[in-house]
């Protein structure tokens, strides 16, 4: 597969404090890469270092197979970015802002303005941006992002300030742009839920550490129904589970908790099994594990033993 983004080793310090540290990334070509994490992980620090805005400490960016640096930046027009903070000319319109965007790009086309206004269904408005809502905004920014044709679309925190159905329809919109024109997404969130069930490749960072890089059908396998046990003698309520319920789909904790991935209509059973053994149980409960669990789960440092 054709690398269309890599990071290597890359670092970031603000003073004395690491916000980016060492991280390591790759995005194929037609990736829709969900980068995860809570406010203040280091996306935005990444984003900024990937763009060119800001220059890393150590490591290299690979952009479409070159090592690029905030000095010899030369992707732009081939990269379009929805930004966290977005700025605009406020006593412009929308397309008076776009034309203004679509000169510094050099895109010659001026017909795209029309185009991407119409995708993001802010066409035939007049009113200058001052007068716009935050979700109107945010379907600007991605208008602009849009302008160029990029191969390679980064969006900071895509859904701030929408509602459910303006997120729903806006996602549509770049799962279209990735199948049919094979745009290659990283779509950077603090809302784990948001990017359920279309993103195909996740990237959990926490505190500026890369801790996971998964394929989201991976990742999906993972995330399912499981009861979760936490015993009184960990070794022998393992024993008892494989013996007297037949059970060897299950995983252990380091904290006196094991997860069983099978026969859950028997949890009455199960837990009269290791009662009568002498099993002091503490908690029994089932759970239906997602993305949002498997992130916690990871930066509370729970692994499997």
């Amino acid at each position: 597969m054709e690398n269309i983004l890599k990071t290597n080793n890359l670092l970031k310090k603000y003073k004395d404090k690491i916000a980016v540290n060492k991280v390591n990334i790759t995005i194929n070509r037609g990736d829709i890469y969900g980068f995860l994490g809570e406010n203040g992980a280091g996306k935005t620090a990444t984003i900024k270092m990937i763009m060119g805005q800001e220059k890393s400490d150590e490591g290299t960016i690979e952009l479409f197979g070159e090592t690029i640096n905030r000095n010899s930046y030369i992707h732009k027009n081939r990269i379009g970015i929805l930004p966290e903070k977005q700025i605009f000319y406020p006593m412009l319109t929308a397309k008076e802002n776009l034309e203004i965007h679509r000169r510094y790009l050099g895109v010659q086309n001026k017909k795209k303005i029309d185009e991407v206004l119409s995708l993001v269904k802010l066409n035939g408005i007049s009113k200058s941006v001052d007068k716009f809502s935050t979700e109107m905004k945010q379907r600007l920014g991605l208008a602009r992002a849009l302008l160029n044709e990029p191969e390679l679309l980064i969006l900071d925190e895509l859904t701030k300030g929408l509602d459910t159905a303006a997120i729903n329809e806006i996602k549509q919109i770049i799962i279209t742009l990735n199948k049919r024109k094979n745009v290659t997404v990283l779509v950077c969130s603090n809302k784990f839920h948001e990017v359920e069930n279309w993103v195909s490749k996740v990237g959990i960072i926490h505190r500026g550490n890369l801790v996971k890089e998964v394929l989201y059908k991976d990742l999906n396998e993972k995330n399912r129904v499981y009861l979760k046990l936490r015993v009184s003698n960990l070794q022998k309520a393992c024993v008892i589970l494989e013996k007297n319920c037949c059970i060897s789909n299950y995983k252990i904790f380091k904290n006196n908790s094991i997860l069983i991935f099978e026969k859950l209509d028997n949890v009455e059973d199960i837990n009269k099994q290791l009662v009568d053994n002498g099993i002091g149980i503490s908690e029994l409960k089932i759970y239906t594990e997602n993305i949002e669990d498997y992130f916690f789960r990871l930066i509370k440092g729970e692994k499997y033993v």
